[in-house]
């Protein structure tokens, strides 16, 4: 019996030695860039930071109090949706007031209208004088006028007191929460921001030396690094005309062609823009950091060679370079129009190593 259950345990061990072998590694994401010769366009990538396309400051139009704000940071509201309420109780006397003014004004333009039609009865029968009627028609009009005027004051306290309650102008989300209750706020003082909206945007800046070829319209590719990689279709909806900060850049705007909910306000951004440029020499341009040397001072690149599911092999090409540009490191030999080159992540690679390709959404 011994010797049986000697025989069994290896072979136990063995058995379960096969079911645990080593697992895979995960296949990761690449971020490249396909490399053309160059005809007188050149792809640039800048950075930037996301925000939504539509950002409202909401503010009172009236100044007191703040006695109830029920929305939170990050809160999803509806269009007319209260976002916070002041003290109205000053503004609430002030209609009160002006409703029995309006009463006391009204009874009185009654009585001068009774009292005119009645002296005018009189002077057709010729028992009062001219003066007598122009007077009561004096008395007549100025009532009337009061009331008016009375019925107007009541009408802007009425809108006072109804600005006293901050409703949602749009459906969005409250971005930014500026102000707390029992704080005394002024007119226009801003108490929360409304992010509305449903494309963002992304704000980026390029230098003048290439603002001069980016025009409104313009179709470009944003980049997130926090969504995995993924690439969007957008449209340049502003180019600056004045340059901004110390740096001689230019601030323009880029919103993505279709919603999206993921991309929340301040995520960072790659903006991958082509432009028309003076040079027309025939060449590729990699980006410097794409570009590595081996101990033996040999310059050499990673490249992806995609085989159309979405994944791709790696394989490390030696490259002669050439002069640095404004545009990238020109690459003189080794790479061929088309090259998938790896700009990111490269001490992680190796020849042969299987990665996946940055998702192309919208493309």
């Amino acid at each position: 019996m011994r010797n049986h259950l000697i025989l069994v345990i290896p072979l136990l061990l063995l058995a379960c030695g096969k079911e645990s072998g080593p697992q895979q590694k995960p296949i990761r994401p690449v971020a490249c860039e396909q490399v053309h010769f160059g005809g007188g366009q050149t792809t640039r990538t800048f950075s930037g930071s996301a925000r939504a396309g539509l950002a409202s400051r909401l503010s009172f139009r009236v100044g007191g109090t703040l006695e109830a704000f029920p929305v939170r940071l990050g809160d999803r509201v509806e269009k007319g949706q209260m976002i916070a309420r002041l003290d109205n109780k000053d503004y609430q006397l002030q209609v009160d007031d002006a409703e029995a003014s309006l009463k006391q004004a009204q009874a009185q333009a009654r009585s001068a209208s009774a009292s005119y039609e009645r002296i005018r009865g009189l002077y057709e029968n010729n028992s009062v004088s001219i003066a007598e009627l122009d007077a009561a028609r004096a008395a007549h009009d100025s009532a009337q006028a009061q009331v008016q005027s009375i019925a107007k004051k009541l009408e802007l306290a009425q809108s006072q007191l109804s600005y006293t309650e901050l409703k949602a102008p749009l459906a969005g989300s409250i971005a930014e929460v500026k102000a707390e209750v029992n704080e005394n706020v002024a007119p226009g003082q801003a108490i929360a921001v409304l992010n509305a909206g449903s494309r963002p945007e992304v704000l980026f800046s390029v230098p003048e030396q290439l603002i001069a070829a980016v025009s409104v319209g313009q179709s470009v590719k944003v980049r997130f690094d926090s969504l995995g990689g993924q690439t969007f279709p957008a449209t340049l909806t502003e180019v600056g005309v004045t340059s901004g900060g110390l740096a001689t850049t230019y601030p323009v705007v880029a919103r993505l062609d279709r919603a999206e909910t993921r991309i929340l306000q301040g995520m960072a951004a790659e903006v991958s823009l082509t432009l028309r440029v003076a040079d027309q020499t025939e060449r590729l341009l990699v980006k410097p950091k794409a570009v590595l040397q081996d101990h033996n001072g040999q310059n050499y690149v990673f490249v992806a060679e995609p085989d159309g599911t979405g994944f791709a092999t790696v394989r490390k090409k030696a490259i002669d370079v050439g002069t640095l540009t404004p545009n990238g490191l020109e690459v003189l030999q080794g790479l061929a129009d088309g090259d998938w080159v790896i700009h990111a992540g490269l001490r992680f690679l190796q020849e042969g190593q299987r990665v996946a390709m940055p998702a192309q959404t919208g493309a």
